[in-house]
């Protein structure tokens, strides 16, 4: 699915640039689309269901990539398995530069609730889930979600789970292995089984705690994924934020998305969105360079909020 050549050579929207993962078989434009936002609501169960016009969900999807968005976020458990249909039906047979990257380590519970799911049984299960859902016979990169904590990374050994995804690995089921949710100590343990390409941990322009991490990945040419770049389900508010976006005639979302590209070569952004118009905003932003005296002004939002 993945023999990828020089993805920069077309006239679609890579004006980001891309990044090629450890192993040189998959290159990605650095602004990707995150799904988890294609799943409904049901009440006080967010990620829930199908979405109120899975029409539109479809159309946003083929959308993105025709904008030339070839790096895909999801997971099974996203529904569950509501967005990886949707992505099958929207886009199945997959063209050959789009990369669909997926999430395991966890399940839903009837109520809604996000339930650790690490035993060899429920991470063998969910490898299949998202082969059958998503329509492939291999998946290109399988995230392994710690949750340790609900409240983040917690420390603890993660020897167990990634021993069961690098054994799916050696079958021909995951062509690579990324974490999220994970810590610097759970990173240098997993990489001592099986190669890791990426690392996926809540970081945005308010949310700085993985600073260190982030240098120490683009040392390596390892990608990192910010997710909920833009804030999650409480999207980022500051009034520092907001005027730097009037003075640069953009929306606060594309100026904290811009922020992201120019803060590591090897950040890899995934921002979601069930709406066209907020695809499109979102992928002009990685055309939004920001002047240094702008990055300063927009680092000190995220020195601020660790004090």
């Amino acid at each position: 699915m993945i023999e990828q050549t020089d993805l920069l050579n077309n006239s679609r929207n890579t004006g980001e640039g891309s990044f090629t993962l450890p192993g040189g078989s998959i290159t990605v434009n650095r602004m990707g689309y995150g799904a988890m936002q294609l799943a409904g609501r049901d009440g006080d169960k967010l990620v829930w269901g199908p979405p109120r016009d899975v029409e539109e969900a479809i159309a946003v999807l083929r959308e993105a990539v025709a904008s030339g968005v070839n790096h895909i976020d999801t997971a099974d458990f996203y529904g569950p398995h509501v967005t990886n249909q949707i992505i099958r039906k929207a886009l199945a047979p997959y063209p050959d530069d789009v990369v669909i990257v997926t999430k395991i380590g966890a399940r839903r519970g009837q109520d809604g609730s996000w339930i650790p799911a690490n035993s060899r049984e429920e991470l063998t299960a969910a490898v299949h889930d998202n082969l059958r859902n998503l329509g492939l016979d291999v998946l290109d990169l399988v995230n392994l979600r710690i949750t340790f904590s609900i409240h983040g990374p917690a420390e603890g050994s993660i020897e167990a789970p990634i021993t069961v995804l690098a054994e799916l690995q050696q079958k021909g089921l995951v062509r690579h292995i990324g974490l999220s949710n994970v810590t610097a100590t759970q990173i240098a343990e997993a990489r001592q089984i099986a190669p890791i390409v990426c690392v996926q941990n809540m970081y945005n322009l308010v949310q700085r705690s993985d600073d260190a991490l982030i240098d120490d990945l683009a040392r390596d040419g390892m990608a990192y994924v910010p997710f909920f770049p833009l804030g999650g389900f409480n999207p980022l508010q500051s009034a520092a934020l907001s005027e730097v976006a009037v003075r640069l005639e953009a929306t606060p979302m594309q100026v904290a998305l811009a922020w992201l590209l120019q803060r590591s070569p090897n950040i890899l952004l995934i921002p979601g969105t069930s709406s066209i118009e907020h695809l499109r905003e979102n992928l002009k932003a990685s055309t939004l360079q920001l002047p240094s005296e702008v990055v300063a002004e927009l680092d000190s939002i995220g020195q601020a909020s660790r004090h």
